[in-house]
């Protein structure tokens, strides 16, 4: 049996007039400081999904295929706006070049608010048929951070993930 364990981690920041992509979907938020209509999502050069992100950098760790920055840079324009689904298929084809398919993942996301519980589901099945593996190999969790630090004080969100990888036969 040839298994190997990887772990990723991201944080993005928070920023006004963007859309908040979490696990390949969208989700509606908005802060009441910034009035009705204004929507808030995470900065960065792609849609900054930071689930996504942190899944794929788990997975390319547990290749031994340095990290997501290095596959799809921020300084590149491939990558500008790039839809994180679209880094996960291709982190998947990456990892399928060295014989590698998922085992299962195991994920959380660390933010205030907007509530995840209710989605969580939604991006299951939407990281699923990405990958093309069953709902069940992917668990994810999410947590505050009880108003500390930079998720605490609503700057931020940040999401951890672990997952097994397995040689294909």
């Amino acid at each position: 049996m040839n298994i190997r364990v990887g772990f990723g981690y991201d944080v993005h920041q928070i920023a006004e007039g963007r859309d908040l992509w979490i696990g390949g979907i969208k989700i509606p938020f908005t802060l009441p400081s910034l009035g009705e209509g204004v929507g808030v999502g995470l900065l960065g050069h792609s849609d900054a999904d930071v689930l996504i992100h942190a899944i794929c950098d788990a997975l390319l760790g547990a290749a031994n295929m340095r990290d997501i920055g290095y596959h799809f840079p921020d300084t590149s324009d491939e990558t500008l706006g790039m839809d994180s689904k679209i880094i996960l298929r291709k982190t998947i084809e990456l990892i399928a070049s060295k014989g590698y398919v998922l085992g299962n993942i195991d994920a959380t996301i660390c933010a205030e608010r907007p509530k995840m519980n209710p989605h969580i589901p939604e991006m299951q099945r939407t990281m699923a048929d990405v990958i093309g593996c069953d709902p069940d190999q992917i668990s994810i969790k999410a947590t505050t951070t009880e108003r500390l630090g930079v998720v605490g004080r609503q700057e931020g969100m940040a999401a951890y993930a672990t997952v097994l990888i397995e040689k294909k036969r």
